[in-house]
């Protein structure tokens, strides 16, 4: 799969199959992240690479909508430093999950976003130090509808370009 077909393709998977990924897949989810960009080649992340059920289960709890961590094969925390002392923290923990998740794209395997609201309650669960801030996690797995990783991707689901870019100026 090419880049621009990933990019186009991409979907927000939820549901998951009852099915361990093969190593090899972990092995290259977790690489693209390490592979992606930074500001200044800082890499202001550490990973949480997660496949035990019951705390899946329990980090499901710490976001509103992050049910979906629950049925995951893979949950994968981004920690970053607190991103209040330097703005670009965010951006770089979002290039690595983006990597990840087109890495895992391109592997037949789906992914999904998870915001953590409750970031003290995923500290007690993943027993990380107080210097590192976890406010988002990923889910990875294979689709439950496997018909989503060759679907078409869905019409009138994007804004317009046009809509959205101004040349020059505003």
């Amino acid at each position: 799969m090419n880049v621009s077909d990933a990019i186009y393709t991409k979907r927000a998977v939820r549901r998951f199959q009852e099915q361990p990924l093969p190593p090899e897949s972990v092995q290259k989810i977790l690489n693209a992240g390490r592979r992606s960009q930074s500001s200044k080649n800082n890499q202001p992340w550490q990973f949480i690479a997660v496949q035990d059920k019951a705390i899946l289960r329990a980090l499901s709890a710490t976001g509103t909508y992050a049910g979906h961590l629950a049925g995951a094969a893979l949950g994968v925390a981004i920690l970053t430093p607190n991103p209040d002392e330097r703005f670009q923290t965010l951006f770089d923990a979002g290039q690595a999950a983006a990597f990840m998740q087109l890495a895992a794209w391109e592997l037949h395997i789906g992914s999904c976003l998870a915001s953590i609201y409750e970031p003290d309650k995923a500290r007690a669960i993943l027993g990380f130090p107080p210097e590192w801030q976890l406010r988002i996690c990923l889910s990875f797995g294979f689709p439950a509808d496997e018909s989503l990783i060759s679907a078409p991707p869905k019409k009138g689901g994007r804004k317009p370009l046009d809509e959205i870019v101004h040349w020059d100026k505003w």
